[in-house]
Order: C-alpha cells, then sequence, then structure tokens
C-alpha cells in the first residue's frame, strides 16, 4: 500500500486518554500521508473519558485542563466530505466524523469483536484497568474490607456502582503508597463543606456528611524515599482544612531528602520534613502516614475491627549495594473498621480477545497483539496499570507508529463488510451515545451546576439510563433539525 493511496478504517475499544490519544495521532499520521481514515471510538459508558471522568478525585482542578485537551482532541477532525469507497459504507452518508464517539457500547455483549474485525482495517483495544489488583492477605474479604477503585467509582459518580457507601467507621486504613491512595484518604479525611464546589455528585455529598471517620491511616510497605506519589498530590494533603498529618519519626531514620535522586522526590521529602516540625495540632480530624509497613491479616468477627501488619527494612548486602526489602519479624497492629485497599489496577479484558491473566494485560509487542494481525493494544491494556498521562501519549504513539507502518507494507486485511456498525447497533436495539450527544449531556451537567444550591461547574448526572436519555434526546432533535 503506497502512502498516497493510505485509506484506513479503523475501531478503538475505550475511549479513554489512551483511546483518545490513540485516535488523535492515528489521524494526524494519516493526513499527514495525504491519506483517509475514519475511526470510530467505542465506549462502554455514554460519556467519554474514562478514568479522567471516573477515577480522579473532584477536588483536581487541574483534571479540568486534561479533560479540555481530551475534548479539542475528539472535536479536532470536522466532517470528512464525499465518503471514501474503500472506507465508506452502503448506508453511510456522504460526510462523517473522521472521529466518530460512539458510547453506551460495550465490545462483546452489543457487538463482538469479530464484527468489528469484519469492518474495520484494524482493532485497538484500549481499554484501561478499572478493577482493583488482589491482596492476597487472611480476612481481605471481611465485610468493611474495600477496593479503592470501587470507592473512587462511587465518589465520582459512576453509573453502575450503588448510589450509597456505607461510612460508619471512624477509624480507616488505606493501604498503598500511590496517587490513588491519597485521594482515598483525601476524601475520607477532608470535611464534604470543602468539596461543595467540586463537580461530586449530590448523593455522594450527602453520603459524606454523615461519615463517622477521625483517623485515616495511609500504609506504605517501603520507605519515605520510595513513595509513589507525585508532589502536587502530597502537597494538597497539608492544604486540607481541619486536618492534621501524623508522621512518625521512626520512619524518616537514615532518610536523608539530599541524596534523593529526583528532584521531584527531592521536593516531596522535604514536604514530609516540613510536617514533621510542626506543632502537634488539634484538628478534628488526622490523617496517619506510615511507612515500613506490610500487611499480614485483617481481622474481625464478621466485619473488619483491625489490621496487622508487619515492619519491613531495606537490608544491603556484598551483591546487592542498593539494598533488598525485606521483613522484621516486628509486627504492628491497628484498630480500625474499615480497610480500603489501593494496591494497582487490574487491566479490563475484552471477550474474545488474547489476555494474560497473570498481568491482567493483552499479550503484545510494542503493541502489535500477539498471533492477531490488525489487533493492537495501547494504554493500560497494552503495558499495566503505571505511568502517568504522559507515558500514555507516548505508549499511544508507538502502537500507531507501528499500526500505519503495517498499513503501508499492506499487512492489514480490507474490511470484508460495508456495513456501518451504527447500523448493527441499531439493529439489535443499543441505545448507543454520540459526540453530539455527550456535548448536550455535557451542557446539561453544567446547567445543573449553575442552577445548584452550591454553584459549581457541573453536577454530574449518575444514574446511566439518564445520561443516555438526555444525550439521544439532544441527538434525535439535532436530526430532525437537519
Amino acid at each position: 500500500m503506497s502512502t498516497t493511496s493510505l485509506s484506513l478504517r479503523v475501531a478503538i475499544v475505550g475511549a479513554g486518554p489512551a483511546g483518545i490519544y490513540a485516535g488523535n495521532l492515528l489521524a494526524n499520521a494519516v493526513k499527514e500521508r495525504g491519506g483517509r481514515v475514519e475511526i470510530d471510538l467505542f465506549e462502554s459508558l455514554p460519556a467519554p473519558y474514562g478514568l479522567i471522568r471516573y477515577g480522579v478525585a473532584p477536588d483536581h482542578p487541574r483534571i479540568k485542563g486534561i479533560v479540555n485537551s481530551l475534548h479539542e482532541m475528539l472535536d479536532a477532525f470536522p466532517e470528512t466530505a464525499d465518503g471514501d469507497a474503500s472506507t465508506g459504507s452502503a448506508t453511510q452518508t456522504a460526510s462523517r466524523r473522521t472521529i466518530r464517539f460512539v458510547g453506551n457500547v460495550e465490545v462483546g455483549r452489543d457487538i463482538s469483536l469479530d464484527e468489528l474485525r469484519e469492518r474495520y482495517h484494524a482493532v485497538i483495544l484500549a481499554t484501561g484497568a478499572i478493577r482493583d489488583a488482589a491482596l492476597d492477605i487472611p480476612g481481605v474479604d471481611l465485610p468493611g474490607s474495600y477496593g479503592a477503585a470501587d470507592f473512587v467509582a462511587w465518589f465520582d459518580g459512576h453509573p453502575d456502582v450503588a448510589r450509597t457507601w456505607p461510612l460508619e467507621a471512624s477509624s480507616v486504613a488505606v493501604i498503598g503508597n500511590g496517587n490513588v491512595a491519597l485521594d482515598v484518604a483525601r476524601v475520607l479525611a477532608k470535611h464534604p463543606v470543602d468539596l461543595r464546589s467540586t463537580e461530586i455528585p449530590d448523593n455522594v455529598l450527602e453520603g459524606l456528611e454523615s461519615s463517622a471517620v477521625t483517623d485515616v491511616h495511609v500504609f506504605g510497605r517501603r520507605g519515605p524515599a520510595d513513595i509513589k506519589f507525585t508532589p502536587i498530590e502530597l502537597r494538597e494533603l497539608g492544604e486540607v482544612n481541619d486536618v492534621d498529618i501524623v508522621l512518625h519519626d521512626e520512619d524518616f531514620d537514615g532518610v536523608d531528602p539530599a541524596s534523593a535522586t529526583n528532584n521531584q522526590l527531592k521536593v516531596m521529602l522535604r514536604t514530609l520534613n516540613g510536617w514533621r516540625e510542626r506543632p502537634a495540632g488539634t484538628a478534628s480530624r488526622r490523617l496517619h502516614l506510615h511507612f515500613w509497613h506490610a500487611p499480614v491479616e485483617i481481622t474481625g468477627d464478621g466485619k473488619v475491627e483491625s489490621i496487622r501488619f508487619e515492619r519491613t527494612a531495606f537490608v544491603k548486602s556484598e551483591t546487592d549495594a542498593e539494598g533488598a526489602l525485606v521483613r522484621t519479624g516486628e509486627f504492628r497492629d491497628y484498630d480500625v473498621q474499615a480497610v480500603y485497599r489501593a494496591v494497582g489496577y487490574y487491566g479490563t479484558r475484552v471477550v474474545d480477545a488474547p489476555f494474560d491473566e497473570a498481568r491482567g494485560v493483552v499479550p503484545n509487542e510494542a503493541g502489535r497483539v500477539e498471533a492477531e494481525p490488525g489487533l493492537y493494544a495501547t494504554g493500560w491494556i497494552k503495558r499495566g496499570p503505571v505511568g502517568l498521562i504522559g507515558h500514555t501519549k507516548s505508549d499511544a504513539l508507538e502502537t500507531i507508529t507501528n499500526l500505519v507502518a503495517d498499513a503501508e507494507a499492506g499487512l492489514l486485511t480490507a474490511p470484508t463488510s460495508d456495513e456501518d456498525v451504527l447500523d448493527v447497533l441499531d439493529a439489535g436495539g443499543t441505545e448507543y451515545t454520540t459526540w453530539d450527544g455527550w456535548l448536550a449531556l455535557d451542557a446539561h451537567e453544567r446547567a445543573l451546576g449553575e442552577n445548584h444550591r452550591h454553584t459549581r461547574e457541573r453536577v454530574k448526572v449518575v444514574p446511566r439510563d439518564e445520561q443516555v436519555a438526555v444525550s439521544r434526546d439532544a441527538e434525535h432533535e439535532s436530526a430532525l433539525a437537519r
């Protein structure tokens, strides 16, 4: 296939940052080659943006900038005129968006992976990771032991989780030393009045207002020099109103900010040491940071009542100058009534796609799915749930570079069906949503925020059927107007 005649139809499964970056990069790459591409971006939720909308605490204003950037990417490519016979369908109109958002569609339920592969030159899996990774210790299934991902989904108004959350615990343990652990801890410790100006759903605000929490304990297996936070996440903890940060001097023995391996860590260690020097506080709530704690067991009579940890340490040897993390045999018990496990995420598989159960990823080589020509992966489902937004973009670039190279080398099989996938979804009764529908839902949520008793930028619509109704009603009105 020559670069001048590059003409592709591509499906992307997942409309979070990974999928949107991939679509944007692909559209630009083909455009630069003078070719044509039609991209359908499938999302199981009615709205786009994935974990940016449903996986980040609502009191992070900088996330708005990421949403705006993703919005611009999806809105950057207007309708293409005069459908191309090699990529268009018999039922398709003379023009369509280069990147077409198709929401409220779960691949494997509403349409199969095989049906997609019949209609596209390539399919990119970008489903990310929304489930909690397992923590294999006794008592982990006791009532009162929760996955952090589930709690985050609740306070972000995910449509597929319960509207209420049990918040009777006064002392809570959060296991993990990453940003998700800090988000969970901060939302639990923060006074609800300080969340009223955010886009937090009303049902969540009401739940937090009835919370009994006074003490939140965050535990990490390693020491302060190995934290996985980002400086801004850590700094936000010290800015929470009427919440004292509690640290323990024994955790900082031998920790010198000057020996930090990078500037970000140096800043965070200085922040932690600054908190250590504060006089004892008198706040009504406390957020305790513990290091060198490996979880051993959650105990209780029918519900969580305490958690046991074993102290850890780095031990150097002649063959390992940096040291290895070991357990010391010293145990600590903490009386808590709830445990939140923020030990990582696990990949979201797609029905009939290859999947590595142990790693929670689609097996691939630089984005090419093993033994599946024309099938690609990007984002967390490709590399595992590690890295920030910047990593996701570079990751997508690698996948798209290889996809385009395969197309130019003639390695992609042409679609065997010209039927528009929307016709397939219509025939199956799937109430899919579109980009116009999302714009209407976005405007609707912003209007709810303006009219709310506590003025906000938006108030999220939580129920799935309500999101779909707002989106599809707007789409219907738009179609009638045309």
